[in-house]
């Protein structure tokens, strides 16, 4: 299926591994123009730059100035037509709320939400411009399946969903879709790293972190967890002029872990 999306510029945050590098590879595929935002860029993200399609821009966008560099550096090439909010990070706390300092708020707070309000602040007037656009935010079932020990995430995502969709309806009249995917479990770093979601909660709470996530996985209908391409997938297609009605919609991709309507 061609999705209609050669030599259009596309911005991806956390673009250097996980769900981001999926999708800077399947826009690649799809004969994008794609501005890599990641903190540092890594190998695999600079040997997509070899094809003459990415452009990586390191910038750390816990900060206001990274969100401002990345809209300067995506302008160097024209006009955004995509962006994929994308960067983010969880630590788990097994007991709960007394475990999250002030600091440990403002810095999922500024992760998880801010980061993506201040990139789409940043392209957003460029497509205002050009009367077109679609801004794609990866959100978490967590949005709506609140868990204790991964609270200040919870929250922060709830916030990020409903931010996208209070946005939908602002840009919509003016020409711009504006969607979230909402995973469960997803092979990456984030749930299976060294420093990942399965790791944590075996360090703190005792176990092996492969029998962690396997017991995650067994929670899902499908029982396995997400692979990073299928949001990837996903993505892109809603960026595509083949998902050109869609807008203000929240796609959950969890194998069925969350089992209410």
């Amino acid at each position: 299926m061609d999705l209609g999306l050669a030599d259009a510029l596309a911005v991806v945050t956390g673009a250097s591994r996980g769900i981001g590098l999926a999708i800077t590879r399947t826009l690649v595929d799809e004969g994008a123009i794609v501005v890599a935002a990641a903190r540092h860029t890594g190998d695999d993200l600079r040997a997509l730059a070899d094809t003459g399609r990415v452009h990586p821009a390191e910038v750390d966008l816990s900060t206001a100035q990274g969100a401002t560099e990345l809209g300067a550096v995506a302008a160097k090439f024209g006009t955004t037509a995509m962006l994929f909010n994308n960067v983010g990070g969880v630590t788990p706390r097994l007991n709960g709320l007394l475990d999250i300092s002030d600091d440990d708020w403002m810095s999922t707070l500024t992760l998880d939400l801010l980061s993506a309000i201040r990139v789409t602040r940043a392209v957003l007037p460029a497509m205002l411009d050009a009367g077109q656009g679609s801004i794609v935010t990866i959100s978490s079932v967590n949005a709506k399946l609140p868990d204790p020990t991964v609270i200040d995430y919870s929250a922060a995502k709830a916030a990020l969903t409903n931010f996208s969709k209070s946005l939908s309806k602002q840009v919509g009249p003016q020409g711009i879709r504006v969607n979230t995917i909402s995973p469960g479990p997803v092979a990456t770093d984030l749930w299976l790293g060294a420093q990942g979601v399965a790791r944590t909660i075996a360090d703190t709470a005792g176990g092996d972190p492969e029998d962690i996530a396997r017991t995650t996985a067994a929670q899902t209908v499908t029982g396995r967890f997400t692979r990073p391409e299928e949001i990837a997938d996903l993505a892109v297609y809603l960026s595509s002029p083949r998902a050109a009605n869609i807008t203000g919609s929240d796609f959950i991709v969890d194998g069925g872990l969350i089992t209410t309507l």
